[in-house]
């Protein structure tokens, strides 16, 4: 037995020591740390032995309820932060009643690359292409986070982030898939 046909094989005698209704629960549970994500999920799941459509499925709505709680999370951070504001500005201009006054801004923090890459493909494909292109530089639930921060309404965000999951999901669980059986004969 080569060394790939026996470390699948190893790994799926773990796998079996779990029960088989558990299994896709645990990909669940996989899928929704973020940088493992759906991807990572439905591998774990394909390599395991699992119906190949069972592990994206489970991968995927892991991935997507970790994306959803982001969203719902940050959409309610922002709204506290941009109320606050409004309401410290309303009670400064009250106070000021006219006077002029100096507002010091702390310097930012350089941002990372992937951060700033992800920013040029918002600007160059909007909404449907940084989330769709985003995994490949920062996690979903980063790319959602930055997305609802930054003013686009959650509804979008969800839908795109949900497209953007299904769709990497399934390339890689086909990818997956096909070197197991293909190139691996496993």
């Amino acid at each position: 037995m080569n060394p790939t046909k026996e470390l699948v094989h190893n790994f799926q005698e773990l796998l079996g020591q779990v029960p088989e209704f558990m299994q896709p629960f645990i990909l669940v549970l996989a899928a929704a740390v973020p940088f493992l994500e759906g991807e990572a999920g439905a591998m774990i799941g394909v390599v395991g032995g699992l119906n190949p459509v069972l592990a994206a499925a489970a991968a995927a709505v892991g991935n997507f309820a970790s994306v959803a709680l982001v969203v719902m999370v940050t959409a309610r951070a922002r709204t506290a932060v941009t109320s606050r504001v409004d309401a410290r500005a309303e009670s400064a201009a009250a106070a000021a009643a006219g006077t002029a006054t100096l507002v010091t801004v702390p310097a930012a923090k350089p941002e990372s690359k992937g951060r700033l890459r992800f920013k040029r493909w918002l600007v160059r494909f909007g909404v449907p292409g940084a989330s769709i292109l985003g995994p490949l530089a920062i996690p979903t639930q980063f790319t959602a986070s930055i997305l609802v921060a930054g003013g686009t309404s959650r509804r979008w965000v969800l839908l795109w982030q949900g497209v953007a999951i299904v769709l990497w999901t399934t390339i890689t669980t086909v990818l997956v898939w096909s070197a197991l059986r293909f190139v691996a004969g496993v």
